[in-house]
């Protein structure tokens, strides 16, 4: 696979693992991606505070500290698009992580080419749109062009992912829109039937828009709905 010249873009990989963090700086860059690794939590932090990536790849499993402790920390200070690798079977670990503010998890053991999928997925949805028009609704707007949320005309920082499932639900609101077709049309992929994905951004939304939380309505059995008259 040819590898595009001159990469833009950085991805910093936080895996204590030297195996698997020598195996995805392999295929990442042959994708053409520039990549830089540590081997620790506090030392990944400075690299995300230092480098400025595109997208973190995030182990929860780390010696000195909890990955938990080391997103809540990258959250503090950039929503960079953040993917976390989890325990096969840590189905809490997925929850918590995606509350904190990551936006995909892998759980290992994981194929490297599906990573490297997920890795384009998730840098293509947090790309600035280059076309679409401003989504008001109420005192919530939202400026596609700029990747810009603002409630009341307070700025809000929400993750690539919470932008992505608030302009869809913006651009389609008043439809009845399941679980299923969020997933497909916002992450752009199927999450083998793990609906929670979408009830954990939902959550986080509704929280990071405070009052102007509830224009996200919950249809029972199916998934949510944008009131089209909240005012």
């Amino acid at each position: 696979m040819p590898v595009r010249e001159n990469p833009s873009e950085v991805i910093v990989v936080i895996e204590d693992d030297p195996s698997i963090s020598e195996l995805l700086q392999l295929y990442l860059s042959r994708e053409g991606y520039s990549v830089a690794a540590a081997g620790q939590g506090g030392s990944g932090v400075e690299l995300v505070k230092t480098r400025r990536p595109t997208l973190v790849i995030l182990d929860l499993m780390l010696p000195d500290q909890s990955g938990f402790d080391v997103l809540k920390a990258i959250r503090g200070f950039s929503p960079v698009p953040l993917i976390i690798l989890t325990a096969k079977d840590a189905e809490q670990d997925k929850i918590l992580g995606l509350e904190l503010g990551a936006d995909d998890y892998m759980t290992k053991p994981f194929s490297p080419g599906e990573l490297v999928a997920r890795a384009r997925a998730v840098l293509r949805r947090a790309a600035p749109a280059a076309e679409g028009s401003a989504q008001v609704l109420g005192e919530v707007e939202l400026l596609p062009d700029e990747r810009k949320v603002r409630v009341e005309g307070a700025a809000v920082e929400l993750t690539p992912k919470e932008f992505d499932l608030l302009r869809y639900l913006l651009v389609n609101r008043g439809l009845a829109l399941s679980r299923e077709r969020l997933l497909e049309e916002v992450w752009g992929y199927s999450f083998y039937g793990d609906a929670r994905t979408v009830d954990v951004h939902v959550g986080q939304l509704r929280r990071k828009l405070g009052a102007w939380g509830r224009i996200i309505q919950t249809v029972w059995g199916l998934g949510y709905r944008v009131d089209p008259d909240a005012r």
